[in-house]
Formats: C-alpha cells, structure tokens, sequence
C-alpha cells in the first residue's frame, strides 16, 4: 500500500532522476473542433471552470487486471482502465450538472492515420483528438516509450491513460477550447505556456483519478517511486524556450502528486497557478 510512504519518497525520486535521461513524451494534442460547439471560449471557462467545484473524484472502485507481455494483455489492461475513467468522471460531471459523453478509444499496434493526423510519432505512445473527442494509445508503444518499465509497475502505463482521459474532461468541460484559443492568438512564449497549462491540468487529473481510486488500486513504495521517475524523465526543460510546450520534469512529476495527494479537482486549475508552477 502506498499510504505512509509518500513523505520519503521525494529524496529517493531525486537521487533517482539525478542525470536521468528523457524517455520521451505523449504527443500534442491535436487541433481541431472542441466541444463547445464553435463558440468562442471565455477565460472563466478555464479559470472558473464549474468541474472545479465539484470536490474530490468519487472512487469507483476499480480494479485492474494484471499486465503480461503482449499487446492482447495491455488492451485488456486499458479497456478496464478506461471503463474506470468513463465512469469516474460520468458522475463527477454530474456532480457539475454538466454533460459528459465519454471518449472513443483506438488502442493500435500499427501505423493509422486520425484527424489530427498520423501515427506513431517519434517518441509519442498517446494522445488524444478533440477532432472526433477518441484516446489514441499505442499497446507497444506505451511500454517501448517507458524505457522498458517492468508491467509489474502498472501504474506508469495507467498514468498514460488517465493523462489523455484528461484531455476529453477539459475538452468536455470548455477547457481545451480556451486553451487552443490562447495558443492561436499568443506569442511563441506564451504559447507554450498555455500549452504547458493545458498539459500539467491533465497530469494533475491522472494523479486525482488515482488518487480517489488508491483503495483498490494500491502502489507499493516501488511502483509508485517508478511512476514518478518516469513522469519527471518526460520533462521537456532540455528543449528551446519555444518548444516547451509540455512541462518541466520538476512541473511534470509535481502536478500528478499534487493531484494524487490532494485529490480536490480545485487544486488542478492550472489556469491560475504561478508562471513558476507551470515551467
């Protein structure tokens, strides 16, 4: 169980990462039509976003099948999780009196194509369209990108998946709609901030997710510190001021504690957290 063992984690992931080279992102999100039905996003969409006032995720009690080697086990893997996510967040949009249909998945083994274009991509195992609101996951690449990562530490490939679930709450929730806005209309820096906001709120809404559901989907000490190694080697900090458009490791790692701990939806509004949490 992870309980009690959060507090010593932090000098242990720190000596862990220490010369830690990166094994690669999820992709952009791609562009395309939101949910908000063509109109124009207002800032309150994003900062005072009504989901954040719905508290805590409630847990749904799932339970996740182990992961052998093969894309036919990783499948199973993320149609459960995913089941999870749809019901999760079902009843926390409820909670807002908000609408809520969830995303359609492609869990692909081989190169395709989706409307926000092709895959796979260099280093990317996920991302997800608002085009046609689907979750696009690689069965081998998720693990080929983790650098290897033991199937016993299901919690980094779980991540992945509740990570792009996130992008479908913002998009459902108007979010992603302001957000897309701000990078049309800003400067490269700017841009890339909004950017980074848009992608540390999905971090923090992956870690509440298994935050709420840590019951029955309990980390030991070690699979826990494993799911933040990684998250902090996906930090973009080594790329040029215009291309961060992800997220420090420091940012990348702190937004999914930040949500597993806390678990409030409230602590994910990015939209209004300090530059310097957002880098």
């Amino acid at each position: 169980m992870i309980a009690g063992v959060l507090g010593g984690v932090a000098a242990l992931v720190v000596m862990v990462v220490l010369g830690f080279a990166a094994f690669g992102g999820e992709g952009r999100i791609g562009t395309g039509r939101a949910a908000a039905g063509g109109r124009a996003a207002a800032r309150a969409d994003a900062t005072d976003n009504r989901i954040y006032k719905t508290g805590a995720l409630t847990p749904v009690r799932c339970h996740l099948p182990a992961i052998a080697p093969g894309a036919a086990s990783m499948r199973r893997f993320m149609d459960v999780l995913s089941d999870c996510l749809d019901a999760s967040w079902t009843g926390q949009f409820g909670k807002a009196d908000l609408r809520f249909a969830p995303p359609k998945r492609v869990f692909w083994e081989g190169p395709g194509r989706s409307p926000c274009g092709t895959y796979p991509s260099p280093g990317a195992s996920a991302f997800y369209c608002p085009a046609n609101n689907t979750m696009y996951v690689g069965l081998r690449h998720i693990v080929e990108t983790s650098g290897g990562e033991p199937l016993t530490h299901f919690a980094v490939f779980a991540r992945v998946i509740a990570h792009e679930y996130g992008h479908h709450v913002q998009d459902r929730a108007g979010i992603l709609l302001y957000g897309h806005e701000e990078m049309e209309r800003a400067d490269p820096l700017a841009r890339t901030e909004a950017s980074r906001r848009i992608e540390l709120q999905a971090q923090c809404f992956a870690g509440a997710f298994l935050g709420a559901e840590r019951s029955t989907l309990p980390m030991t000490r070690e699979q826990y510190v494993a799911m933040i190694v990684d998250v902090r080697g996906r930090g973009d900090e080594r790329q040029p001021p215009d291309q961060r458009d992800h997220g420090s490791g420091r940012a990348y790692s702190g937004w999914v504690v930040k949500g597993f701990r806390g678990r409030d939806l409230a602590l994910c509004n990015t939209w209004t957290a300090a530059p310097a949490t957002v880098r």
